[in-house]
């Protein structure tokens, strides 16, 4: 490997000399890739296409030893530093052009200890695989809902699905994590040990260290579970919407159903004639007995009149995987996320207005009903502080042709927009896209100086700063 020009943290350019890359590079046990590199364009892609940045290096590591090596070189010389997991942030910041991607896809590994109901994670394993491992055993954690999203980038801030509000958030259930800080120390992060930095590293994404292990716990869950899809007509948008929310006030924390309004996808259980049309759909899964899943469900088919439906028993792991041929890889992204306490009648039928002036037919607004355990929890308790969220907006946009690019991000941004008086102003750092820095702070509320004082403590020269970032307190914003 030759001399490679790479960008630093104050964004100066530099060169970093052949033999100081030689020896990185027989540090890490997967290799480091240049861009004369065969592999180097598939190793820099990740999910949202959109995202087509150039890494200086690419260090693909195996082993925390690997990390703890790409994290001292980066710091050694100031380079811009990513760190990838599943790659799957909206945002793409896995990948920092001119600088150093860690890439920890390849640190798969995923223990379950069925006695203890806990399992030991991997930093590059993502939720399909999660799900298998546990499932294995009649055990879940609360995840999101597609199966190729990555459980670090997940977990670091905050994480939701179909579990949370019978099980809580994701962080809610992280028992500890082993960390690469800034300075290459390896530190354990729990309850009893770090506590401020275990705090952090719940909600606070990716700007205290590479987090190369994680310990969660589990659920009984499944194996089989009460789940499926009721698809309603977009004109009876404005009943079912209502009938919904107004249900969703005594529903038990076993059911959880979302609405995604969008046109219709070919679903087998459609009549043809409805393929591409306008729709409101109710996935919906009961963690539960399937008997019970069933009886608390059945009024989902009574909002309107449905024009199709597919529920019953499902495997957990497989309802898991429901949304991936609609999130496959490959597609441009962009998105614009409201949280809400409440929906009014005028909110949701703004939301109607806007599903219907959707500008592709794979652009969708999803509505994710919350609240049960996850808001049960303390608002300081960790660094995720969306605890008053009810309810989290996703305004999905995805298309294929670059040329759409202006107009699909016009529509989110309007849809966003016209939500905001109605929203709580806070947001889900997950779907927060990267020109969306400054709403960072309003997202942590009132954790977010506690925040700062941490990365002060574990990061003060702000190098993980590829990510939804939380400067050191003691630094302006960078």
């Amino acid at each position: 490997m030759e001399s490679v020009t790479y960008l630093t943290l104050d964004k100066d350019v530099r060169q970093a000399r052949q033999p100081d890359l030689s020896a990185f590079a027989a540090q890490i046990s997967g290799g480091v890739l240049d861009a004369a590199n065969p592999a180097y364009d598939e190793a820099r892609k990740v999910w949202n296409a959109s995202v087509d940045r150039r890494p200086a290096l690419i260090a693909r590591c195996l082993t925390e030893s690997d990390v703890q090596a790409a994290v001292r070189f980066a710091a050694a010389h100031r380079m811009l530093l990513s760190v990838r997991g599943g790659g799957h942030h909206i945002a793409g910041n896995a990948v920092a052009e001119g600088g150093l991607m860690l890439d920890m896809s390849g640190m798969r590994a995923i223990q379950v200890d069925a006695a203890k109901r806990t399992a030991r994670v991997g930093p590059g394993a993502l939720l399909g695989d999660f799900d298998r491992e546990a499932q294995a055993h009649g055990l879940a954690t609360p995840l999101g809902i597609n199966s190729t999203t990555g459980v670090a980038g997940l977990t670091l801030g905050g994480g939701f699905g179909w579990l949370t509000r019978r099980h809580g958030m994701t962080v809610d259930n992280l028992l500890s994590a082993t960390v690469v800080t800034a300075d290459g120390a390896v530190r354990v992060a729990s309850a009893t040990s770090e506590p401020d930095l275990f705090w952090a590293l719940r909600g606070g994404g990716g700007n205290f260290g590479v987090v190369t292990s994680f310990e969660f716990r589990l659920h009984p869950v499944g194996p089989e579970v009460y789940a499926g899809l009721v698809v309603y007509p977009m004109a009876q948008a404005q009943k079912v919407l209502r009938a919904w929310r107004d249900f969703n006030t005594g529903a038990p924390d076993e059911l959880s159903v979302w609405a995604v309004l969008r046109k219709a996808p070919p679903l087998p259980f459609l009549p043809e004639s409805a393929h591409g049309t306008g729709v409101v759909v109710f996935p919906l899964l009961h963690c539960g007995s399937v008997e019970a899943g069933e009886r608390d469900a059945a009024p989902v088919l009574r909002f309107g009149e449905p024009i199709g439906s597919a529920l019953g028993a499902t495997p957990y792991a497989g309802f898991q995987t429901v949304v991936d041929p609609l999130l496959a890889p490959g597609a441009r992204n962009y998105w614009k996320s409201n949280n809400f306490s409440k929906l009014s009648d005028e909110a949701l039928d703004l939301v109607i207005a806007s599903a219907e002036r959707v500008p592709g037919p794979e652009c969708e607004i999803f509505l994710a009903q919350l609240g049960g355990a996850m808001a049960r929890v303390k608002q300081d308790a960790t660094a995720f502080a969306g605890r008053d969220a009810n309810y989290i907006m996703n305004v999905h946009g995805r298309w294929q042709d670059p040329r759409d690019d202006e107009k699909v991000r016009t529509w989110a941004r309007g849809v966003f927009e016209a939500a905001a008086p109605h929203a709580t102003g806070s947001g889900y750092v997950n779907f927060l896209t990267e020109d969306e820095a400054e709403r960072v702070a309003a997202s942590y509320g009132a954790n977010h100086e506690r925040l700062q004082a941490v990365k002060r403590r574990f990061d003060p020269d702000n190098l993980f700063r590829m990510n939804l970032n939380i400067a050191p307190a003691t630094s302006a914003k960078q």
